[in-house]
C-alpha cells in the first residue's frame, strides 16, 4: 500500500457561520492554508510548472554525450529546487513573485545544464530562440550576441561545435540575467511603494485619531465676518467646521465657540474621508494611462493603493494651509459644504505628487521586455556573464 496520505477535505463552504461558529472557523483557517499556495499569478506558476515537465522528459529521450551523461543527477537537482520553490514551502514570508523568479532561475540553469549534456547538433533546432532571447536584451554591438548571430549563420553550413554551444550558453545566461534585472527592479519599487503606502495609511489613521481625541487644539474651522448692518447691528461672526457651524457670534464668543459645536470629534475623520473617496476616483483615472503587467509583481494595484491614504492626507493638510493664511483671498469659508468642496479638490490633487510615481512604475514595465520589443541600443551588459 502506498504510504501517500489522502488529502484533507476542502471547506465547506455550507457550514453557517451563526449556527456553528466554531466549524465555521476552522473550515475559514483550513481554506485559507489551501488558498496560500494559489496566490500570484497563477498562470506564470504554471509556465514554469510545465518548464519543468518538458526538461524531465527532455532529460530521459534526448541522446546525451557519454562524457557529460554525469551531469544528469545535476539537472535533476536544479528541477527539484525549482518545483520546490513553486511549492511556497520554503520561507513563506517572501512574496510569492520572489519565489517564481527563483524558481525560474533554478530552471534556466537546468536547461543550461541540458544543452551542454546533448550533442551539439541537437542544438540546431534551439538556436532560433536563443537568439531570439539574446538578441531582446543585448545590444546591437555587444560582442556576445554578434558572436551568437555569427553562429546561427554558420550552422546553416555546418552542425555547431561544443565550443559554440559553450558561446551560446554563455550569452544567453547574460540575456537572462539582465531580464532578471529588471524584475527585480519591478519587485523592489513594488515593495518600496507598499511599505509607504502602509506608513501613509498609519500617519493618517494617527491624524484621525488625535483628531477625535482633541478636537480643539488645531481644529480644521474657519472664521467668517458678517459686517455692521444698516440698522447698527454690531458686526457678528461665525465659526463653519466640516461638520457643524455656529453664527451671531461677538468677537469675544468665537475662540469658545468651537468647543460647543456638536461632532467637532469627527472633523478630521471627515475631511480624511473625502479626501480619501476623491483620491479613489483619482486612482481609477490614472488607471487608463498604466498597462497591464506580465511580471509577478502587480504594479498598477500598488500604485493605486498609495493614492488613498495620500489623498486623505493631502484633504487635511490642503485645509489647514488655508486656515492659516497660505492661499491669498482663500483664508474664511462660509458653510460646511464648501469646506468638503475644497477637501475633495485637495484629495484629487494627491495626483499631482504620485503622478511621478506612476511614471517611474511604467517606466519599469516598459523595462521588462518580452517577445517583440525593442532591441536594446544604448546600456551595456554585465562584463562577463556566468557559464553555468
Amino acid at each position: 500500500m502506498s504510504d501517500r496520505q489522502p488529502p484533507a477535505p476542502r471547506f465547506d463552504s455550507g457550514v453557517s457561520l451563526f449556527r456553528h461558529p466554531v466549524e465555521w472557523w476552522r473550515g475559514r483557517r483550513r481554506r485559507c492554508r489551501e488558498m496560500k499556495w494559489e496566490e500570484g499569478s497563477w498562470e506564470l506558476r504554471e509556465v514554469i510548472r510545465a518548464g519543468i515537465n518538458e526538461l524531465e522528459a527532455l532529460l530521459e529521450t534526448k541522446p546525451l554525450q557519454p562524457d557529460k551523461a554525469r551531469l544528469a543527477d545535476d539537472v535533476r537537482a536544479e528541477l527539484d529546487e525549482a518545483r520546490e520553490k513553486l511549492s511556497h514551502a520554503q520561507h513563506p514570508r517572501h512574496l510569492v513573485g520572489a519565489h517564481l523568479s527563483v524558481a525560474q532561475i533554478h530552471l534556466d540553469g537546468a536547461r543550461d545544464l541540458l544543452l551542454r549534456m546533448i550533442e551539439p547538433e541537437e542544438v540546431t533546432p534551439l538556436l532560433p530562440g536563443l537568439i531570439a532571447l539574446v538578441r531582446e536584451q543585448l545590444q546591437v554591438k555587444d560582442p556576445r550576441r554578434m558572436k551568437v548571430e555569427d553562429i546561427g549563420k554558420e550552422t546553416a553550413k555546418r552542425p555547431p561545435t561544443q565550443a559554440d554551444v559553450e558561446a551560446i550558453i554563455d550569452a544567453v545566461n547574460v540575456a537572462r540575467l539582465l531580464a532578471l534585472r529588471d524584475r527585480l527592479r519591478v519587485g523592489s519599487f513594488v515593495r518600496i511603494v507598499k511599505y509607504v503606502s502602509a506608513a501613509l495609511g498609519f500617519l493618517a489613521v494617527l491624524v484621525g485619531v488625535l483628531g477625535f481625541l482633541f478636537p480643539t487644539v488645531v481644529p480644521p474651522c474657519f472664521t467668517s465676518e458678517t459686517p455692521a448692518g444698516a440698522g447698527g447691528r454690531g458686526r457678528t461672526f461665525a465659526t463653519v467646521c466640516p461638520v457643524s457651524s455656529s453664527g451671531g457670534l461677538k468677537a469675544a464668543e468665537v475662540p469658545g465657540s468651537i468647543a460647543e459645536l456638536p461632532a467637532i470629534e469627527a472633523n478630521y475623520l471627515v475631511l480624511e474621508i473625502v479626501g480619501l473617496l476623491a483620491a479613489a476616483i483619482a486612482a481609477a483615472s490614472a488607471l487608463r494611462r498604466i498597462s497591464g503587467t506580465a511580471t509577478p509583481y502587480n504594479v498598477p494595484v500598488a500604485l493605486a493603493w498609495l493614492k488613498l491614504p495620500t489623498g486623505a492626507l493631502t484633504a487635511v493638510l490642503g485645509l489647514l494651509l488655508m486656515r492659516g493664511g497660505f492661499v491669498p483671498g482663500l483664508t474664511a469659508l462660509d458653510s460646511s459644504a464648501q469646506i468638503i468642496a475644497w477637501a475633495i479638490v485637495f484629495g484629487y490633487s494627491q495626483q499631482v505628487f504620485t503622478q511621478f510615481v506612476d511614471k517611474q512604475g511604467q517606466a519599469l514595465l516598459a523595462g521588462v521586455r518580452g517577445p517583440g520589443a525593442a532591441a536594446p541600443s544604448a546600456n551595456p551588459g554585465p562584463a562577463a556573464g556566468p557559464t553555468g
